[in-house]
């Protein structure tokens, strides 16, 4: 190819404005820049908090494939850190609706507009033939917020879950949610589409609810979600995550635990929240590995199936292996 024929790559800034290909505006990275934005934390990233590049054969097919397919994944857009781990064992967590979400948590990396109604309508049969080339057995969807539309893309979420059990009738599917604006009726339309897992995450203790969430996102509403998917559809596991570092005390932690508990949540996460970019939350603190494991215990004794605990753990990190009983092999590493 000739090189005079090549067109750079446009970089968008964090933090700036841009129209998306399907013609709307967002921010990029979801929040914008404002005063006191290049905080640092004293210290330094401590030696735990260290990953490889993502590499290798496998971590390449599932990019090329997710290119391929026009799927966007939280792997990438929330900056993940296991995308190395997660990719290479040929496994990923596609994120449906787009890439631009309504909601501006401050936590989230994820670019914030309104979508105006948009859909891919070829999405449902895109991701399923997406997982039967991947070959497979186990699938996280999860999605941005979309508030633009009336049932909050629940619609849209169970015509994906039905395409890959039609396609691929052996793989089980856990979805993770938005709070469709607490819509029940919404709600009941993903639990009933074939889902094994449901998650819908409270993220922080009751305290920082805001500013982290957005300030349409509540406490009680994800507890309430994950309390009538339990009562609803008991077969179904729940699901929540929280990220420590955010300047949570360890009694609110085992407070918004013990609250998980009483709406009998069966699988909790815990991770450090790492801060995207310069724009988003500060970093309170660095949570010890010892200490994730401390936590973990405490889960276990309050009756939860698996608490899953670690610095780099995420909602969906190794879901297909949360069961096992082992903290998604993180002990054995």
């Amino acid at each position: 190819m000739n090189e005079e024929n090549i067109i750079p790559v446009k970089m968008i800034p964090s933090g700036k404005k841009f129209e998306t290909e399907q013609g709307f505006s967002a921010i990029k990275d979801g929040v914008k820049h404002h005063r006191g934005s290049s905080k640092k934390v004293v210290g330094g990233k401590p030696s735990w908090l260290k990953v490889k590049l993502p590499n290798g054969k496998g971590y390449q097919q599932v990019k090329s494939n997710v290119r391929g397919h026009k799927l966007s994944t939280v792997c990438e857009e929330s900056k993940c850190p296991n995308i190395g781990e997660c990719w290479t064992a040929g496994t990923a967590t596609i994120m449906l609706m787009g890439s631009v979400c309504t909601r501006a948590c401050r936590f989230c990396s994820v670019d914030t507009g309104n979508p105006k109604g948009w859909l891919d309508h070829d999405e449902p049969e895109n991701s399923a033939e997406s997982v039967r080339l991947m070959g497979l057995k186990y699938i996280v969807f999860t999605s941005v917020d979309r508030d633009d539309l009336d049932d909050g893309g629940a619609h849209h979420y169970a015509e994906c879950v039905k395409a890959v059990k039609r396609v691929n009738p052996q793989t089980n599917v856990e979805v993770l949610t938005p709070d469709f604006k607490g819509n029940i009726k919404a709600l009941e339309e993903v639990l009933d589409s074939g889902i094994v897992v449901f998650a819908q995450n409270i993220e922080t203790v009751k305290r920082l609810t805001h500013p982290v969430r957005d300030p349409r996102a509540s406490y009680e509403t994800t507890m309430d979600l994950l309390a009538h998917a339990k009562k609803y559809r008991p077969d179904i596991l729940t699901k929540t995550s929280l990220m420590l570092g955010l300047g949570e005390t360890e009694d609110e932690i085992r407070e918004t635990m013990r609250d998980l508990r009483a709406i009998n949540l069966d699988i909790v996460t815990l991770g450090q929240y790492l801060r995207p970019t310069p724009n988003h939350l500060d970093i309170e603190r660095y949570v010890t590995p010892e200490e994730f494991d401390r936590y973990r215990q405490w889960g276990l004794e309050m009756g939860f199936k698996e608490v899953v605990s670690g610095p780099f753990v995420r909602s969906s990190y190794r879901a297909e292996r949360a069961l096992e009983g082992n903290n998604a092999g993180i002990n054995n590493q």
